[in-house]
């Protein structure tokens, strides 16, 4: 079997980390092999840089170039080699959620952000338009107000966490411009119904692609 890329994304709180696991699971359950991976992180360097970005005060190109680097050794060290056996990748967040947080939240600057993506997913040096990107990516879609009852007093919130809801709003318009640009790559789930709710229609989803039976 060839293997599948695929990422989830959305903000904190929209639930994404909860179905992610389950989906693993239905995977699994009809003999895939699953690589369960996130951004940033899913590599020792990767990790030590998630530290930084999440916990660090930087300026918004140090947050870009750590996110961009971290994702780099990912690619290279996990998710081409897993692609290559044939499993298939969940990652929890990717590129998109560089785009989302650090070009809509932070406000900066899109075209940088593009010229890195370039650099750090091209796969051909002649065709700059080949690009290591996923599959699918099912974005859970849910309102910033919402995302932040759902965050009150789970755990000690990180420095993304800990912003306002206007912040959070300029996220929510950042991955929906990414959907605009690429309508065909992304599955929008609405995330403010019921977690059960929820789930069938990310099962759905993945029936429909002929992913799952």
């Amino acid at each position: 079997m060839r293997g599948l890329f695929i990422s989830f994304e959305g903000i904190d709180g929209a639930g994404k980390s909860t179905h992610i696991g389950a989906l693993a699971d239905a995977f699994k359950a009809q003999d895939r092999a699953v690589t369960l991976t996130r951004e940033p992180g899913g590599t020792p360097l990767a990790e030590t840089l998630r530290k930084l970005v999440l916990n660090d005060p930087m300026d918004p190109l140090t947050e870009a170039l750590l996110m961009f680097a971290a994702r780099r050794d990912h690619i290279t060290g996990v998710i081409l080699p897993a692609l290559a056996r044939g499993d298939v990748v969940l990652c929890d967040r990717f590129t998109d959620a560089t785009f989302a947080y650090q070009g809509g939240g932070r406000g900066f600057d899109e075209s940088v952000l593009t010229q890195l993506e370039t650099m750090v997913q091209g796969t051909d040096e002649h065709d700059k338009s080949k690009l290591i990107q996923p599959e699918l990516t099912v974005w859970f879609d849910l309102a910033p107000e919402e995302a932040a009852k759902r965050l009150a007093g789970a755990r000690v919130p990180d420095k993304f966490e800990s912003q306002p809801v206007e912040f959070f709003r300029r996220v929510a318009d950042g991955y929906a411009r990414r959907l605009i640009a690429e309508p065909g790559r992304f599955a929008r789930i609405h995330a403010g119904q019921t977690q059960q709710a929820v789930w069938h229609d990310v099962y759905a989803v993945f029936v429909a692609k002929g992913w799952l039976t």
